[in-house]
């Protein structure tokens, strides 16, 4: 099911009843009702994967109870493996079986060996490495007994099929959200309507400014052997912010809905294209997956406390494991080793902790030094961007090569010029809003309470009234989705 789908539109109306004004009186009632609206929410998209979910639900709620009854180190990382290996073998099987067959079967035709391996023809779940990676990293912590585990399987279950943020997070860590489960919520009206605002934001950068960037985006990779070097250079621009504003959107829908729940949900963007280096980036871009490779996989190889070397290896080995992550493909592998390039000056400096508070604090406007480091950040990204949005390698290429042109300086010969206005108009709209609210945790959380009522009112409506006029009749799914 779609956050912007009618389906979800009713959906979300029908769980709040239920859930305030019919089992709030009993909580594991209430948590059972999460449970089975969450598995009706992805049931929707195809029932038969709901399997995969209880399955990685039920190990590791019995493998965590394993780990904290034995005192026997051995054992304990036995069970641990046990717990990683079922959760990385069902990830690795749905998301990456015909990757290595089809790169198997390659290299060995390189050679003149003709191999005959079977590929499948593999549906992959969605959310799968959002909820892998969510149930795994309890077992985790249990096993470094930073938690304890529950004896609730309920809360458990809810806290692992949260629907909210279970097909694109954010990847909640067990000792912020399954607490919340634990206790009692009561309505809270004043976080409720901040939840509304959170998801009207979060349904603007989806609907208007991600969907808008999608149509003209699409258009340019599909025939950028056609295009010239400044609509090349556009697109990547456009996509650039429809992945923006379509996974942030997400992420604050996925906030705001979980505010009307009365949970909070950890921040997964903070504003990532006013960052003034790579490393800024990083930290405010998709922060629970970053955050989750920092502590389970960088800190225990070393982190940053060992030698230079061995750091830049580990920084290596995140990024790498990161473009992995996000897709059987190997331009999300050169996009992962391109970001881990960029960052290895940075590293090598020591300065990769220089940025960590917000750009032009108490100013309305940042200075020239923080315009050039904010557009010579953004331009970096955009290059790893284009890896990204690529099929293949060689389209990249070629891609860059159709930018590396005179053409690329040419207005006149833009492609679709009214459209990319328009597109130009709502992205300007975002940003101008964003960098208001750079302070805030999401776009309209404190700029609309400052303005009057009715002044306030007109502006909500207005952007449901956009919204209205430019979504699709049939959703548009979101782009992480697939990862």
């Amino acid at each position: 099911m779609l956050f912007n789908s009618l389906e979800f539109a009713i959906f979300l109306p029908v769980v709040f009843f239920l859930y305030w004004f019919c089992t709030s009186k009993n909580l594991k009632l209430q948590n059972f009702l999460i449970v089975i609206s969450s598995y009706f929410f992805y049931g929707w998209w195809d029932w038969r994967f709901l399997s995969l979910i209880f399955i990685s639900t039920l190990q590791d709620y019995f493998v965590a109870w394993k780990i904290k009854n034995t005192s026997n180190k051995q054992k304990r990382k036995i069970w641990l493996l046990v717990s990683i290996v079922v959760n990385i073998g069902i990830l690795g099987f749905f998301k990456y079986y015909n990757f290595f067959v089809e790169n198997f079967v390659a290299a060995f035709t390189f050679f003149g060996i003709s191999p005959n391996v079977w590929s499948l023809r593999i549906i992959l779940p969605v959310g799968i490495s959002f909820y892998t990676f969510q149930t795994m990293s309890y077992t985790i912590d249990v096993y470094k007994m930073k938690l304890e585990p529950t004896k609730d399987f309920i809360s458990f279950a809810a806290f692992v099929s949260f629907f909210p943020q279970l097909v694109a997070g954010p990847i909640e860590r067990a000792a912020n959200l399954l607490p919340q489960f634990h206790v009692k919520r009561t309505f809270n009206y004043e976080k409720a309507v901040e939840g509304m605002r959170q998801i009207l934001w979060g349904l603007f950068k989806k609907i208007i400014v991600a969907d808008s960037c999608a149509v003209y985006v699409d258009y340019v990779f599909k025939n950028y052997q056609n295009q010239t070097g400044f609509t090349l250079f556009l697109g990547v621009v456009f996509f650039a912010f429809q992945i923006y504003g379509d996974f942030s959107g997400y992420s604050d829908i996925a906030t705001g809905t979980g505010k009307l729940l009365g949970f909070n949900l950890m921040r997964n963007f903070k504003y990532p294209y006013f960052s003034r280096d790579i490393a800024e980036f990083w930290r405010r871009w998709h922060i629970s997956l970053t955050t989750w490779f920092r502590d389970y996989i960088y800190i225990p190889m070393g982190g940053s406390h060992v030698s230079k070397a061995k750091v830049v290896r580990n920084t290596f080995i995140i990024f790498l494991i990161s473009g992995f992550w996000h897709g059987a493909n190997w331009t999300f592998i050169a996009w992962g080793v391109l970001h881990s390039i960029l960052f290895m000056p940075l590293i090598l400096l020591g300065k990769n902790r220089k940025y960590t508070d917000t750009v032009a604090i108490g100013r309305i406007f940042p200075n020239i030094k923080e315009i050039f480091q904010i557009g010579a950040t953004f331009l970096l990204v955009l290059t790893g961007w284009v890896f990204f949005r690529s099929e293949s390698i060689l389209h990249a290429v070629e891609y860059f090569r159709g930018m590396a042109n005179k053409s690329l300086f040419s207005l006149a010969s833009l492609y679709n010029k009214k459209s990319a206005l328009v597109i130009i108009i709502f992205i300007s709209a975002m940003i101008i809003v964003e960098w208001t609210e750079r302070n805030s945790r999401f776009g309209l959380e404190k700029l609309a309470l400052n303005w009057k009522k009715p002044f306030r009112w007109s502006i909500y409506l207005f952007i449901v009234f956009l919204i209205i006029t430019f979504a699709k009749t049939e959703g548009t799914p979101f782009i992480y989705f697939q990862f």
